[in-house]
């Protein structure tokens, strides 16, 4: 990973671009990757290639999909907390990322003294009690029973985007506007 003196990774002036146009994400059209590279003077070819460097040198973590599952009926959403020794917790989250109920997992570091949890799983269902067995279910297979847990359903929708590597005003002069 490269960084800077100060501590910040050094980016292109290429790949700052590539980050900004991809905030709000791909655009649904057959050949996306081509689609944002036009927005930043790149070849698709190159937008992929430089989104793999990106991702090998940790700039890029995950490029992920965000589904509007309440539109799709998936009201009964529950995200389940555990509290595991950090050891346990590549084997426990490697049994649940294999269950495919599971939409999400990942881990986050505890705050105690009230938040003992760092092992976290989603799981997007329509039917409450299925979504109940379900989190059952993962608990058994990933060795978690008797672990400190808890079961969160959502009560509302958050709105959900992507990161934002820079401020709007930053990257307004790709966008085009009315005049041009």
């Amino acid at each position: 990973m490269a960084l800077n003196g100060s501590g910040w990774m050094e980016l292109s002036g290429g790949e700052r671009r590539l980050l900004a146009a991809l905030e709000d994400g791909l655009p649904l059209v057959p050949r996306p990757y081509q689609a944002v590279g036009e927005r930043v003077g790149l070849g698709e070819a190159e937008v992929i290639e430089t989104l793999r460097r990106l991702a090998a040198r940790g700039v890029i973590r995950r490029l992920g999909l965000i589904v509007r599952h309440r539109e799709l009926g998936y009201r009964a959403n529950a995200m389940t907390v555990w509290d595991v020794p950090d050891m346990a917790v590549p084997d426990a989250a490697a049994a649940l990322t294999r269950l495919p109920f599971v939409t999400l997992c990942y881990r986050r570091p505890r705050r105690p003294p009230l938040w003992p949890y760092n092992l976290f799983a989603m799981v997007h269902g329509k039917d409450r009690a299925l979504v109940e067995a379900e989190v059952e279910e993962a608990t058994l297979a990933a060795g978690l029973s008797g672990r400190p847990r808890a079961v969160l359903f959502s009560r509302r929708c958050f709105k959900q985007r992507g990161a934002r590597y820079a401020p709007k005003e930053a990257t307004a002069w790709m966008t085009p506007t009315a005049a041009s």
